[in-house]
């Protein structure tokens, strides 16, 4: 569908803030690159900006200070209409007078396409996401995976080098959730334009995406692969909002290139240590449910940290049990695993793991 010279845009936001009046900042000096034919996906929690970002993306909104580039051509101060962009709504804003076929048209017609060649985009854009069937029904006649899809279909239709899509899934249940994730990165992959795509669900970021801009507060926390996010997080924010993780605050005692040594009362903990953890101090020591083990007290392997607590909980999860363990220093562990060795409740273990599974990060946000 997409023309074989269309290039798709790269996208920069430089120095980018935005403020409400008096109010708190809701974007602060953001700098990010989207780079072409990339699927990025802003991820935070409800207030955390990234959905301000999109919006100055769109020129929904307009920055407080900054600039935003598309292909290094400054667009802040660009009317909406004017950038060319392919949006898809959460509710995806789809006219109810009008048909399939008129909805997913209506761009063309708008930018004066041509009679036939705009039934041949909007017959290609309609086969692209297999609703060709439904194409003279009105959306209150469609389910909510056919009207995503209309949406999808009316945002590629004319083209665009670059597509927003702001939480677009959000109405779906599971099952159909996750067919129409599939189908998105399908289309993105065939067509080859620039996604910057809106969600708070982490595990659908990781699912779509390229690569993941973490936010929180208004600032990119880290921006990263799925599994860059997952295994080498550099905040404590981002270890613990991105999946399930075991997370320890204490004291430095120890630091050398590669590892921290952190302590509480009652407990120490070997990790691999990033640039950011401070030799002295507070630091804080995470470690996913995933990469424990739950072993008689005494018995984890050499080298291994471990922790002594009691059997709380057991939550089976067919294949999988979850373990929640109270801490004997006080706080609990969730310990995820194959169910090898049975342990009963309120039984005494401990809560064991390599020092290269544990990762040291600056206690504070």
């Amino acid at each position: 569908m997409t023309s074989p010279t269309l290039k798709a845009a790269e996208v920069e936001f430089i120095g980018v803030s935005k403020r409400y009046g008096f109010g708190p900042i809701a974007i602060d000096k953001l700098d990010l690159t989207v780079r072409p034919g990339e699927f990025l996906t802003l991820l935070g929690p409800s207030g955390s900006g990234k959905t301000t970002a999109l919006n100055l993306l769109a020129g929904f909104q307009m920055p407080t200070s900054g600039q935003i580039l598309i292909d290094g051509a400054d667009i802040s101060a660009l009317p909406a209409y004017k950038r060319n962009i392919g949006v898809v709504f959460q509710h995806y804003a789809l006219f109810p007078h009008m048909t399939v076929r008129e909805n997913v048209g209506y761009p063309l017609k708008q930018r004066r396409v041509a009679k036939d060649e705009l039934r041949r985009r909007v017959d290609e854009a309609l086969r692209m996401v297999a609703i060709e069937a439904f194409a003279d029904r009105l959306p209150r006649q469609l389910s909510g995976g056919q009207q995503q899809r209309v949406a999808v279909a009316r945002a590629f239709v004319f083209q665009p080098r670059l597509l927003l899509m702001d939480e677009p899934l959000g109405a779906l249940d599971r099952k159909l959730r996750e067919s129409v994730q599939l189908e998105l990165k399908r289309i993105h992959r065939e067509l080859g334009v620039t996604v910057v795509f809106v969600t708070h669900d982490q595990e659908e970021a990781l699912v779509m995406s390229d690569r993941v801009a973490v936010f929180d507060a208004g600032k990119i926390q880290q921006v990263g692969t799925a599994s860059e996010l997952y295994d080498a997080p550099l905040t404590k924010f981002v270890a613990q909002f991105l999946g399930e993780s075991n997370c320890w605050v204490g004291d430095v005692t120890h630091q050398s290139s590669d590892r921290s040594t952190v302590s509480g009362p009652g407990w120490t903990v070997k990790g691999t240590r990033i640039e950011q953890t401070p030799s002295s101090g507070r630091a804080a020591v995470v470690v996913r449910p995933e990469r424990c083990s739950l072993v008689a007290r005494g018995d984890a392997p050499a080298g291994w940290n471990e922790i002594p607590g009691l059997i709380r909980d057991i939550v089976y999860l067919g294949s999988l049990r979850k373990v929640v363990i109270d801490l004997e220093a006080g706080g609990t562990a969730v310990v995820s695993s194959r169910p090898e060795t049975e342990f009963p409740l309120n039984r005494a273990v401990s809560v064991a793991f390599p020092i290269s599974s544990a990762r040291t990060l600056p206690a504070a946000e």
